[in-house]
């Protein structure tokens, strides 16, 4: 498969501090891949790498070919990346909907979603679609987060963390939403630490361990294999 996006030899620092080393990865078109690994070992910053939020100090991101590496966000989102990050950062003095409105004003991207699909998607936001941001819980939050990164109708999906905090019911409620979202042929790149969640979707897996790519393989043989889960993530 021809790869949708890929990192060559990604180093990233924070000033002096190194927290890459070396990440290479690819993800073909409609594929699920997961980064795996504890808090610390560096699926954040491969993220934000990836989004122009941080410049790598070397190595390449190709995106449909083409070097993107330290575009600004706002290039790297207009070429079809969306970025839901950990923190949601949702605006919360602003009712979903405005939240949802925003967010469709700056798209530049035609597609399918539009604030009607996603509240067919998330139908409780369609419910909620009046109150304010910040009076909505941490579930509600993410899927809010999630539907505002979807207008604009990116083709690579970056979820960070989407289940941290969240409470059980809510996380199966949250996976089944972003398997529809696979079904549907959505490409996307999840990080996480829950590994059954992260299982659930994924069709290949990288586990990073201190900035570097420990292993890479299958979700299939992670699944089957308990042993090699627990020799690679310490659980």
């Amino acid at each position: 498969m021809t790869a949708l996006l890929g990192l060559e030899d990604v180093h990233s620092a924070y000033g002096l501090s190194r927290v890459l080393f070396g990440i290479s990865l690819e993800i073909a078109a409609g594929e699920c891949v997961c980064l795996l690994g504890r808090n610390g070992v560096g699926k954040t910053t491969t993220m934000r790498t990836v989004m122009g939020l941080l410049r790598p100090a070397q190595g390449r991101i190709l995106w449909k070919g083409a070097d993107i590496a330290g575009w600004a966000p706002y290039r790297v989102a207009r070429a079809g990346i969306g970025f839901v990050p950990e923190d949601r950062r949702v605006f919360a003095e602003l009712t979903v909907w405005e939240n949802l409105d925003v967010a469709a004003r700056a798209a530049r991207r035609p597609g399918r979603w539009t604030v009607g699909t996603v509240y067919e998607l998330f139908p409780a936001l369609h419910e909620l679609r009046n109150r304010q941001g910040g009076f909505l819980s941490g579930g509600e939050q993410q899927m809010l987060t999630i539907a505002r990164t979807l207008m604009g109708n990116p083709e690579l999906l970056l979820l960070d963390e989407p289940s941290e905090g969240l409470a059980p019911l809510v996380v199966q409620t949250l996976l089944a939403k972003i398997g529809e979202l696979k079904a549907q042929g959505l490409t996307i790149l999840l990080a996480e630490q829950g590994v059954a969640f992260s299982l659930a979707l994924a069709d290949r897996v990288y586990v990073l361990e201190k900035g570097t790519i420990r292993h890479e393989g299958p979700a299939a043989e992670l699944r089957a294999d308990k042993a090699l889960r627990d020799r690679l993530l310490a659980l």
